[in-house]
């Protein structure tokens, strides 16, 4: 299934995450922020379940901000699967 992410207080626009049946992440793009960075998470989450990348990823701050583009995106699937 595929789930959209509109990430509030950063940079990136969205982000569209493929996940299968069995809960693991099979590809995660992101619209705009900074690509470097977003597009080594992206393939840092590739194959992980979807419950180990939220409990990595949630609570990670950029700089000043209370959240970040992983934490955003910890969130927005963890909000998605819970909607599924």
């Amino acid at each position: 299934m595929t789930y959209s992410i509109r990430p509030r207080g950063v940079c990136s626009q969205e982000m569209q995450v493929d996940v299968d049946e069995q809960g693991i992440i099979q590809d995660l793009r992101v619209i705009g922020g900074c690509s470097g960075n977003l597009q080594g998470i992206a393939v840092l989450v590739r194959g992980m379940p979807a419950k180990e990348a939220i409990e990595r990823l949630r609570g990670i701050r950029c700089g000043f901000r209370e959240t970040s583009c992983p934490d955003q995106f910890a969130r927005g699937l963890e909000k998605a699967l819970e909607q599924a």
